[in-house]
């Protein structure tokens, strides 16, 4: 695992954004843990999960030109990853979009830089995917090219079907997902950690039924 994995867990350990419980999620199911990125709430905690989104997108090496932040958790983070990337010598414009079109002022549904080149998407995870293709839609309609999508953490999970929702974002929009961290990482962590090792068999258990192929 990647050194800035085993931070980002920690991080969120610690913020109170990844918890472990028992926490029943959107799809009925009963989750050993809970990832909340709204917790990431004050100046200091967005400042440094920029600085982990940076830090997995350019080790992904994905080529891109600016970055987008759906509304509305997108954008607070689309600000803060192009701060880190600006910091770490990689200055790149970025935009996000309104909810609902402007007829005044200056208008239309972007706000912030045009849309132009390769767009990379910056949420916060991928759940049923309805942010991301409305995003995807948004960028081609003005003519620039999607090109990625970067998520915090990939919980691996099954969707309606076989797919995870990020695989299902994969395959369906031919783009690829950058996640700073997944199922994977956490699991590898809580075993080198014998104060929380005891969330394991949970969240292994929970994986066998509702755990999708992470190489599928």
């Amino acid at each position: 695992m990647l050194d800035f994995r085993k931070e980002f867990i920690a991080f969120c350990i610690d913020c109170g954004v990844l918890r472990f419980g028992r926490f029943k999620t959107k799809a009925g199911r009963m989750s050993p843990y809970f990832f909340n990125a709204g917790l990431f709430n004050d100046g200091a905690m967005l400042w440094r999960l920029g600085q982990f989104y940076a830090k997995a997108i350019l080790a992904a090496g994905q080529p891109f030109d600016m970055l987008f932040g759906p509304a509305y958790k997108g954008i607070p983070l689309a600000a803060g990853v192009a701060i880190a990337l600006a910091q770490a010598g990689r200055s790149v414009p970025y935009s996000f979009n309104r909810k609902e079109t402007k007829d005044h002022g200056e208008g239309g549904r972007i706000i912030g830089a045009p849309l132009a080149g390769r767009v990379l998407i910056v949420d916060d995870v991928i759940s049923a995917g309805t942010s991301v293709r409305e995003s995807i839609e948004l960028i081609r309609a003005d003519g620039a090219s999607p090109c990625g999508v970067a998520i915090a953490l990939d919980r691996l999970e099954r969707g309606t079907g076989e797919r995870s929702a990020v695989q299902e974002v994969r395959e369906n929009f031919r783009v690829p997902v950058i996640a700073i961290a997944d199922l994977d990482d956490l699991v590898q962590f809580l075993g080198a950690k014998p104060e929380l090792a005891q969330h394991l068999a949970e969240i292994e258990h929970y994986r066998q039924l509702y755990g999708a192929d992470a190489h599928a």
